[in-house]
């Protein structure tokens, strides 16, 4: 049977879920560049989530908050912070990342990454550059017209391109 499509409420469910736990993540792949306004489509919801046992017991609570069965194996996998983990057992599917191909470290990427409404969403460029590491055909296809994507993005937000120390030092040479 084939699962419905990637649909953002389903994402506001997860982003609301893993706020009231605490889970430090990231929206990324395709169901991310969705959620910035990319007019694409996907069967999953792709979450990049800070690879440590506390925020995997936070996860596991989440999950579970929105309907997720989840079993022993399941969650040894979170709590170990596999690199993919992959959950078809509940509402709808959801991909945990915990090591996306092109991403050095959660870190990193969370200081690059953009508050957009409820969602904490990876930086494009992080997007683009872990469908790019990948290798897979499908991405290939699709990273033309997610660069294009990008680029009128980028147009349009170039604030939100900055860190959090740039903002804060634009703002203090504001306020002299």
């Amino acid at each position: 049977m084939k699962r419905p499509e990637f649909r953002p409420a389903q994402a506001e469910e997860v982003a609301r879920a893993f706020e009231t736990e605490g889970v430090q993540y990231l929206f990324i792949g395709k169901s991310g560049a969705i959620l910035l306004g990319y007019p694409g489509t996907t069967q999953d919801v792709d979450v990049f989530p800070e690879r440590s046992l506390e925020n995997g017991r936070r996860i596991v609570a989440a999950l579970r908050r929105i309907g997720f069965e989840v079993s022993g194996d399941l969650e040894r996998g979170i709590l170990a912070g596999n690199d993919f983990v992959q959950i078809k057992d509940g509402p709808f599917d959801v991909d945990l990342v915990f090591a996306p191909d092109g991403i050095n470290n959660f870190a990193e990427a969370k200081s690059r990454g953009l508050r957009e409404g409820v969602f904490w969403v990876a930086n494009l460029r992080d997007i683009i550059a872990s469908k790019r590491a990948s290798g897979r055909k499908k991405d290939e296809i699709e990273l033309p017209l997610l660069e294009n994507f990008r680029a009128e993005w980028e147009k349009n937000h170039p604030t939100e391109l900055l860190s959090a120390q740039e903002i804060a030092a634009r703002k203090s040479r504001d306020e002299k």
